[in-house]
């Protein structure tokens, strides 16, 4: 039996025109007064025959510490919060599932922002897979700057780079397989962060996109609106455009990280479509 379980790690708030791009970019981020309310910070539990898959390990509750976000770096100070108790961590949440570690398959993050690498520190013995690239730009002489907080990862923290074959799967013109049943396969959605992937788990009626994330709601997919921090608009509405596209042929649910909604529809088995 395949289930996906949505795993609440905390909530999030940030500045409005940081969940739907605005003119200015990240200046009109830094000055924008106005607060979204708060959003669920999602990971998912993906219970498959062959092991259980974890996409992203959500957020910690060491971010209520006054020294974990760089008080010099001007988005943190200004532009984020976090609220995140420590039994909402993914650790005690996948205990409470009936999982133990012995269990876990893999771990895979979309990309390295805290709020999907936060929880790291609950898998030291558990295969952990990710964007080589987007590993590369979060340890580099400006991943600070653009957001990434390696100074928090485990020292142990040493990840597998994901293959890419070039084996398409609609839209998708690389594509990494997960499973020997050939059911779960990561895809690259770059936006959000240049090397972000997503993870798309398949069933014959249906397919689950974990999207990290590509977008903040459903409805800012369909409207084809990326959000304010991705440093190119163009590749992250390219990016919206293929998912749907996937979802044209492929009946889909919608499931990025902060979406109050993707519960629901998951629970619902609601698909995206598009706008008339």
């Amino acid at each position: 039996m395949l289930r996906i379980h949505p795993i609440r790690t905390g909530s999030v708030r940030v500045r409005r025109s940081q969940r739907e791009r605005q003119p200015g970019g990240m200046l009109r981020i830094l000055l924008d007064s106005e607060w979204t309310e708060w959003l669920p910070i999602y990971a998912w539990a993906i219970e498959h025959p062959e092991g259980v898959i974890v996409v992203d390990t959500g957020e910690t509750a060491r971010t209520s510490a006054p020294d974990y976000f760089p008080r010099w770096h001007p988005y943190f100070r200004r532009a984020v919060e976090m609220n995140v108790l420590p039994e909402e961590e993914i650790g005690p949440q996948l205990q409470k599932l009936g999982f133990t570690a012995q269990d876990i398959r893999a771990v895979v993050l979309t990309h390295l922002h805290t709020d999907h690498a936060g929880g790291l520190h609950h898998f030291p013995k558990n295969r952990i897979l990710v964007s080589d690239l987007d590993y590369r730009m979060a340890r580099g002489p400006l991943g600070k700057v653009q957001g990434y907080l390696p100074q928090h990862w485990p020292s142990w923290f040493a990840p597998e780079p994901i293959h890419f074959t070039s084996d398409p799967l609609g839209p998708f013109l690389e594509t990494s397989v997960l499973t020997q049943a050939g059911d779960v396969v990561v895809v690259r959605t770059p936006g959000h962060t240049p090397h972000h992937i997503s993870v798309i788990v398949r069933e014959p009626e249906r397919s689950y996109f974990l999207a990290g994330d590509t977008g903040y709601t459903q409805e800012l997919l369909q409207r084809r609106i990326p959000d304010g921090v991705g440093a190119s608009a163009l590749t992250a509405v390219q990016t919206l455009e293929r998912i749907l596209e996937y979802a044209d042929g492929h009946p889909t649910i919608y499931l990025p990280s902060h979406d109050p909604a993707a519960e629901q529809r998951l629970m619902q088995h609601q698909v995206v479509t598009r706008l008339a």
